[in-house]
């Protein structure tokens, strides 16, 4: 090995010397995010000056982050922090409509706090919220960190980029996929091991719609796997365990196996 490998090496060091890690960037995010639902938090508050003064922290540190990411380096990163910030009571109704969600979909819920401590669901959604929000302002890569954080914890992997409505009820969770141009509407319950892919990962498709939309009021089952950007479940279906589907279906359908071989598709009154 000659001097100007290492010398290369050494440069991308100087490079990222100040960058935090994943791990610390996920903190932040935490931080916030128990700061929205103390039910996850020890940290006790005594005044609303207080909350104000953590929040500014939180912004203060946003800034920073971004700085050391040089996440966007022509933009002014101060006041991409303050935008989001400003819009944090908007994520927070949206939050409180995934605990409702789960709550209302999920029998073994016993309350809120069930929820919002417990949940591996409701911990995926939180980091995704965050991160689309950020997302939204046009910051790159920190989205991304979050919801691979998120993943690397519940096993649920979220892009930052897929656009998801009111309600959101994810149910256990573990594996399930949800691509970057996936789109969820409102009232939507997923179940473990679901895929929202694309049918070609091909790197020039990165600017197209790759994954599917799921309408208001589905659920889909364990295992279930719906792929490609033309494809649309329509609103109140029902996609059964391990079902696999690559076309659109109408509203009100019912979708699943009848034997190894065999895709059954039915119209059904209502699926709710």
């Amino acid at each position: 090995m000659n001097q100007e490998f290492f010398q290369h090496i050494f440069d991308k060091h100087q490079d990222i010397e100040a960058v935090p890690s994943n791990k610390e960037i996920a903190t932040w995010a935490l931080k916030l995010i128990r700061l929205l639902y103390p039910e996850q938090s020890k940290k006790f508050f005594s005044s609303v000056e207080e909350i104000e003064h953590e929040l500014q922290l939180l912004e203060s540190e946003l800034t920073k982050i971004m700085n050391a990411t040089k996440a966007c380096e022509n933009c002014d990163n101060q006041e991409k922090s303050r935008e989001f910030f400003k819009k944090l009571p908007d994520l927070y109704a949206l939050l409180n409509t995934d605990v409702q969600g789960i709550l209302n979909g999920d029998p073994a819920a016993k309350s809120e706090f069930e929820v919002i401590r417990a949940y591996p669901g409701f911990y995926a959604i939180s980091f995704y919220r965050v991160a689309h929000g950020l997302l939204k302002l046009d910051i790159p890569v920190i989205p991304r960190i979050l919801t691979e954080y998120a993943h690397s914890k519940t096993g649920i992997d979220i892009h930052p980029g897929a656009e998801i409505g009111e309600y959101m009820h994810i149910d256990h969770g573990t594996g399930i996929v949800i691509g970057e141009t996936t789109k969820i509407g409102n009232n939507v319950k997923i179940y473990q091991g679901v895929t929202l892919g694309a049918l070609s990962v091909e790197k020039n498709m990165a600017s197209t719609k790759r994954h599917p939309t799921v309408e208001d009021h589905v659920v889909i089952y364990a295992g279930a796997t719906i792929l490609g950007g033309e494809t649309v479940i329509g609103a109140h279906s029902i996609i059964g365990g391990n079902v696999w589907l690559t076309k659109s279906v109408p509203p009100h359908s019912l979708v699943y196996h009848e034997s190894k071989a065999k895709v059954v598709e039915r119209q059904v009154k209502d699926s709710q």
